[in-house]
């Protein structure tokens, strides 16, 4: 398998909690999200995310996961378990008896671009940690927040032993690779969109410029 296209799923359905600016974006309908998961039923080489951690979840994805034969990866926020929308504790270990994975998204949902020594320490090993104990398995894979990264993030991350990080970019990624970007379900997604993003090529300008963009930013940081 050369290539493979990650997923990201943010919120399904009627939201429970008050969304954050711009989050509606990524908040999909169910016949979108059953759409999508129709098109991707015996697909190798496609790769279902979850970001997060929202009370859909489990209330409508993961019945919906399981009646199509298919496993996902689910970043959760430690420190926001439990509250109003979210999964809570137990839900994460529903996941993780279903055959699910579980990785960690932060502690908080913070920019990890902007976060001082103490407040990285809980975001990437503290979250970590918490969900190590949790789930009973070694969480080691983390999704970025807001996809926002820089060198000095994907440092903290190496050192932290984390095994996978997962980005926000866009494209197709190789299989292996550490750094993995992924394309994110939209409000307005159609069958089109699918098509587009599972089987279509991007041209070899499409594909320069996002390894330009991602080359960036894993160079750039401030100033020591």
């Amino acid at each position: 398998m050369r290539s493979v296209v990650n997923l990201t799923v943010h919120g399904i359905g009627t939201t429970s909690r008050e969304l954050d600016p711009g989050e509606d974006l990524t908040w999909v309908g169910v016949e979108q999200f059953e759409q999508v998961l129709d098109a991707v039923v015996g697909r190798r080489d496609v790769r279902i995310t979850f970001d997060d951690g929202n009370a859909s979840d489990v209330e409508i994805a993961l019945p919906r996961l399981l009646d199509r034969g298919l496993t996902a990866e689910f970043f959760v926020l430690a420190g926001l378990l439990g509250e109003p929308g979210r999964l809570d504790e137990d839900g994460v270990r529903e996941l993780v008896a279903a055959g699910m994975s579980v990785g960690s998204h932060g502690w908080a949902h913070r920019d990890w671009r902007r976060m001082d020594t103490e407040q990285s320490a809980l975001e990437i090993t503290g979250a970590c940690r918490a969900l190590t104990e949790l789930t009973g398995r070694p969480v080691s894979r983390v999704a970025i927040p807001f996809g926002s990264y820089d060198r000095h993030v994907l440092d903290s991350l190496r050192r932290a032993g984390v095994t996978r990080a997962y980005t926000s970019d866009g494209g197709d990624a190789r299989p292996g690779s550490w750094l993995q970007p992924r394309n994110s379900l939209r409000h307005d997604l159609d069958a089109g969109w699918t098509t587009h993003v599972l089987d279509d090529r991007p041209s070899s300008v499409l594909r320069a410029r996002r390894l330009a963009a991602r080359a960036v930013k894993r160079t750039r940081g401030r100033p020591s």
